[in-house]
């Protein structure tokens, strides 16, 4: 047989060939496909930049932290300075309510009573560890001589840390504090607040109603104030069948701090089970 006439070999075969997966037109993937990392790239996607390239080569080197890829890190960091400060602190209960919440209110008495009931009754308090209710429960476990624990969040108009804090964490992201808030607190209770207290109060009332945690009491101090939230939520909710009657079970109100304390103390668990 003639040089001309050779049979090609196995992969030259290959490439020439056509292959039926491939639109008319369109590159083989054999030619156009390339791994980067788990990730499988295949035809234009693979012209991308290699990851090395795009570390050592970058014209702006401070490009990477304004990415997604370096936000991941900076959550991870959160996650784990947050394991890693609060794994040893024992059975703690979460407090919240209005940063707004000023001194002279019988609201923010109640908060720092809350506090002081939770220590006697051996409990580390956990606080948002801002102004006005936090600052409060804070103050009242601090006094106590117990553990006072500040979850702190950036945000544009809070001054940092009260300063009846032994203990904080100040954070980025409102979802890792969150997971601090549920992971290592045994329960919840509600002083009168805002967006901010409301949002943590659902959330709590989700993730119970949903089995993430067990075990977990959400207790509401201010019947004249939460009251109204729940006759809504019976009188709208319930009938529109978004929720059901046994969702009420969730919370219990009451009206002092003694009721407060003595009804977490009850329920809670020594760990939440997150």
């Amino acid at each position: 047989m003639s040089p001309s006439h050779q049979p090609l070999p196995d992969d030259a075969q290959a490439s020439t060939s056509a292959d039926p997966r491939v639109p008319p037109g369109r590159d083989s993937p054999a030619d156009t496909t390339r791994r980067r990392g788990s990730v499988e790239l295949r035809r234009a996607q693979a012209a991308t930049p290699q990851s090395d390239n795009m570390l050592l080569d970058t014209p702006d080197s401070r490009a990477f932290t304004r990415t997604d890829p370096w936000r991941v890190l900076r959550i991870q960091s959160e996650f784990v300075e947050g394991f890693g400060t609060l794994a040893d602190l024992g059975p703690a209960i979460s407090v919240f309510g209005s940063a707004r919440t000023s001194r002279d209110s019988v609201y923010y008495s109640m908060g720092e009573e809350v506090g002081r009931r939770l220590v006697e009754s051996g409990y580390a308090v956990i606080t948002g560890g801002g102004p006005g209710a936090m600052e409060a429960a804070n103050k009242g476990a601090c006094e106590a001589g117990g553990v006072s624990v500040g979850l702190g969040i950036e945000l544009p108009f809070e001054q940092g840390m009260n300063e009846w804090v032994d203990l904080g964490i100040n954070f980025r992201y409102f979802f890792a504090r969150k997971t601090m808030f549920v992971k290592y607190a045994s329960g919840f209770v509600v002083l009168p607040g805002g967006f901010g207290t409301l949002d943590e109060l659902f959330e709590a009332m989700t993730l119970v109603q949903t089995g993430k945690v067990t075990s977990f009491p959400i207790v509401l101090i201010g019947i004249d104030y939460w009251q109204p939230l729940l006759d809504w939520v019976e009188g709208t909710l319930i009938p529109e069948g978004t929720v059901s009657q046994k969702d009420l079970s969730l919370v219990q109100l009451v009206d002092t701090a003694e009721e407060a304390v003595r009804v977490v103390a009850a329920s809670a668990g020594h760990g939440s089970g997150f």
